[in-house]
């Protein structure tokens, strides 16, 4: 009898401790077009294996942000569109304190997730209202807003501007 009582409270104990994982991992859904960014390393919630996969319209369903600035690399002001770095780490379940983002030309840089924590980095997909392409600095392209935080505008951050963004590894 104390067998079965216990025997079963460890089966529902286990149960509910995998609950969690099963939901996380099925609101994260997968990708029905191309798959623009794959996030991996210190993730909780996947898709794809041991990653997370984004088609554009996955990383636009965790909810639009604009910023409008100036860039060292176009001319005039600019307005671009996506999604804040925070909201695809709150998405993948991510723990770690940096990502390595990488582009499609294999340039790759640190980033601390304080920055996508604390202030609002944009992972832009579009560009004064198209979509970028690879030609364009596209797929994705990580923009710090500089001018609302004077602290953002150095060298060292510029450096974090990574355009034709395809992956983004969490340490």
């Amino acid at each position: 009898m104390i067998f079965r009582i216990f025997g079963k409270a460890a089966i529902l104990a286990l149960t509910l401790s995998l609950l969690p994982i099963a939901i996380s991992a099925a609101e994260l859904g997968t990708p029905s077009g191309k798959v623009i960014l794959t996030v991996s390393g210190g993730i909780t919630n996947t898709n794809a294996g041991d990653k997370a996969e984004f088609d554009r319209e996955m990383l636009e369903a965790l909810g639009a942000s604009e910023l409008a600035l100036t860039t060292p690399w176009t001319d005039g002001r600019q307005v671009f569109n996506g999604v804040l770095g925070s909201k695809i780490l709150e998405a993948v379940g991510a723990q770690g304190e940096q990502i390595v983002a990488k582009a499609i030309n294999d340039y790759q840089v640190k980033i601390p997730t304080s920055d996508l924590r604390n202030y609002p980095v944009l992972f832009a997909l579009k560009q004064n209202g198209s979509y970028m392409r690879v030609r364009d600095k596209g797929p994705i392209w990580i923009i710090y807003p500089r001018e609302s935080y004077p602290e953002l505008d150095t060298d060292q951050i510029t450096d974090r501007w990574v355009w034709q963004l395809s992956e983004i590894v969490i340490q």
